[in-house]
């Protein structure tokens, strides 16, 4: 079965639901991750798109929202909500937590079955304090993910960009050892991976090798690149923030070697969706840029996927 490209639709916040279909369809792509934040968070960049409005959604939007995909000949992959959920912050907490469970509810809904997320991070405590936080509220989540049989992909993003997510970052699932130890406490066959070969690049780790330990695991699959700055690293250190040595970039300009990945990720019996993430500044000038990113994108992408 040949796999559909995706287009994480963050990367559109003006546009409509409808029109960021057009979009996709416009361009050759064959799946959407729909991007569910809250209409009023806007927290950082490309968080706060909310192209479904969950909150609002009953059977009729339901069905307009399926109807229009369909006349489209698009999937829709997953749906995409990417906050805090283990933040120091209770009452932010309580809220990510529970837009989690009402994006559980609205995959339900629309026959989606698979949301992509954050396990979240306390970033001012250790890995090992976080992982008491994780069996504190993650279990109650992931049970009510089985109860309505929709599947649980974590991107493993390590959210360590920006001051204000130093020292530890605000996701615990960045790395293989991690992730290890999240299946071994909540070993639900609906808890797996929404795989990003970027950031496992970006920490100098190899990008390969997980995709046939956690095959089992990968429900959802990221299509994103890494520029390393080799001066900038050379210059800084790897004890630096990771925006002062690498910029993230479009698929086929940065150093990910695609056609590998996708060859092996093959091997491994993935048939799902594999969805274009872009969170490159060069392209951003215009809503003109960015359409450019996201045609050149699937252009690269689609040369190892036929």
């Amino acid at each position: 079965m040949k796999m559909k490209i995706g287009l994480l639709s963050a990367i559109l916040p003006d546009n409509t639901y409808e029109e960021v279909i057009d979009i996709a369809k416009q361009y050759g792509y064959e799946a959407v991750e729909i991007a569910c934040w809250p209409k009023e968070n806007k927290s950082r960049r490309y968080a706060g798109v909310s192209h479904i409005d969950i909150e609002q959604l009953d059977e009729s939007k339901a069905k307009h929202i399926l109807k229009y995909a369909k006349e489209n000949d698009i999937e829709i992959s997953a749906l995409g909500y990417y906050p805090n959920p283990l933040d120091p912050n209770e009452s932010k907490r309580e809220k990510y937590i529970n837009h989690i469970k009402k994006l559980i509810t609205a995959a339900k809904t629309l026959n989606v079955n698979r949301i992509s997320t954050f396990i979240g991070k306390n970033q001012f405590l250790s890995d090992e304090e976080n992982f008491e936080l994780f069996k504190k509220y993650w279990p109650d989540i992931i049970d009510f993910a089985e109860q309505n049989k929709v599947y649980v992909g974590i991107e493993n993003c390590p959210m360590y960009f920006t001051k204000d997510e130093w020292p530890g970052g605000q996701n615990l699932a960045s790395s293989p050892h991690n992730w290890k130890k999240m299946f071994q406490i909540i070993p639900s066959k609906y808890f797996g991976l929404s795989y990003d070969p970027s950031h496992l690049y970006f920490q100098r780790m190899d990008y390969i090798k997980p995709l046939n330990e956690f095959k089992e695991r990968i429900f959802h699959i990221h299509f994103k690149d890494i520029k390393l700055l080799d001066d900038k690293l050379n210059e800084y250190g790897i004890f630096t923030e990771p925006l002062n040595y690498m910029k993230p970039k479009i698929p086929g300009e940065g150093g990910i070697d695609w056609s590998l990945f996708v060859k092996e990720l093959f091997k491994t019996g993935y048939h799902l969706c594999g969805c274009i993430e872009i969170e490159d500044k060069d392209y951003e000038y215009s809503q003109k840029g960015i359409h450019k990113a996201i045609e050149n994108s699937i252009n690269h992408i689609k040369k190892f996927i036929e």
